[in-house]
């Protein structure tokens, strides 16, 4: 075997990997003591990116190579952990691990046969559906990535470094944060409705014009490469996740889920319906959010796009007018979902986490809906507030 092989494919990749900005929370868990840490997420939100950036800061000697590249045709895991760990390797790291068929497997006995070596690996992010069945739960550490959030395309684009709040600031203290950021940072509003647009996912910088094509190709390999490699779904099904998405887009509201006849629409059992929404959501497509009730049931009540990138792209691409008020409560929900806080639909304002209602809307949006509301608050599209319980959106960008 030729370790000098993988090494040279690193070397071009480390050579091109920015260091000007890194996602502080996800670098220290990488550099944590944990000898098996795994990053999984949507395509697209900088996996591969963190993975390089902790080797080239690593003072062990490391291995980067993808799971699928095309020596793996003829070699397995095993094979190169043995080689470089008797080459005095001690950090091997995996990137796209889903896409080599026995990994889960491979990974336990590097694991089990090299106690002093270090793995990190990136994947789908429905990688969790795998990894349990050969006992690996109790040996990965595995932290979900989210996309980017407001704050951070901030840093990404402009170059400034602004603290994130917790969700406690930003309900106490949400007109004088904003306030004080929109005054210092004139561009921050205008900034945020472009975020909306494309600022989720770094390759941004890649250029806009092509942003919206290149992501759509990305979510059509999730589709057609990404949910077969871990799930046992015969290919003419795959189509079934394009009618949801384009019923998804064709609604241009967040799509209320009636299972029983859209499953007799699309030709499947219920059960299976509930199985593909839950693949539409884990693989970061879509999201999908329950009604808040005394006795909350455990279907999905609505289905909203996992971000509002997604869903511009797609209504780009199927020619659908963009509605604005989705794309706020996308956004809404994305925060929530990335930070794995239980998000609710209500009755009663538009949002429910915890004991608090959230009601979104435009810079002319009333308290009328949610007026004598205990705990509730209007989260609007503008660029700053000076009202108590009135919240500007962008600002739950600082959430992370």
């Amino acid at each position: 075997m030729d370790i000098e092989y993988f090494i040279k494919k690193q070397n071009i990749l480390l050579a091109k990997v920015p260091l000007e900005f890194i996602r502080e929370r996800f670098f220290k868990i990488l550099n944590s003591n944990e000898r098996l840490i795994g990053l999984i997420g949507a395509r697209g939100v900088g996996k591969s990116t963190l993975l390089l950036q902790y080797l080239k800061n690593s003072n062990l000697k490391g291995l980067y190579f993808l799971a699928d590249d095309i020596m793996f045709q003829d070699l397995k895991l095993v094979d190169v952990a043995q080689e470089f760990y008797s080459l005095g390797g001690r950090l091997l790291i995996i990137d796209e691990i889903h896409k080599y068929k026995n990994w889960a497997q491979e990974v336990k006995n590097i694991y089990d046969s090299y106690p002093d070596m270090l793995i990190r690996f990136s994947g789908s992010s429905q990688l969790n559906i795998l990894y349990e069945k050969f006992d690996l739960s109790r040996r990965a550490a595995v932290y979900k990535v989210p996309v980017f959030s407001f704050r951070e395309f901030l840093e990404l684009k402009k170059k400034i470094k602004l603290q994130s709040c917790t969700l406690d600031e930003i309900l106490k203290n949400g007109s004088q944060i904003s306030t004080s950021l929109a005054l210092e940072y004139e561009f921050i509003y205008a900034e945020f409705k472009e975020y909306l647009k494309y600022g989720a996912y770094p390759f941004f910088l890649e250029g806009v014009e092509s942003f919206n094509k290149k992501l759509f190709k990305a979510l059509e390999k999730v589709i057609y490469e990404d949910i077969p490699s871990v799930n046992r779904i015969e290919f003419s099904h795959l189509i079934i996740f394009k009618k949801i998405i384009y019923k998804m887009v064709k609604a241009n509201k967040p799509y209320k889920v009636n299972i029983a006849s859209l499953s007799k629409e699309l030709g499947i059992s219920e059960p299976t319906l509930y199985t593909y929404l839950e693949i539409l959501e884990s693989s970061g497509i879509a999201a999908a959010l329950k009604k808040y009730s005394k006795k909350i049931s455990k279907k999905p009540n609505k289905l909203l796009f996992a971000n509002s990138n997604i869903y511009n792209a797609y209504t780009q691409e199927f020619d659908i007018e963009t509605d604005i008020g989705t794309q706020r409560e996308t956004f809404f929900a994305t925060v929530f979902k990335a930070l794995e806080k239980e998000l609710y639909y209500s009755d009663i304002g538009d949002f429910r986490y915890k004991d608090y209602i959230f009601e979104i809307g435009g810079k002319n949006k009333s308290f009328k809906q949610i007026e004598d509301i205990k705990n509730s608050y209007l989260v609007i599209d503008t660029n700053y507030t000076v009202t108590e319980n009135k919240i500007p959106l962008w600002l739950f960008g600082f959430l992370y």
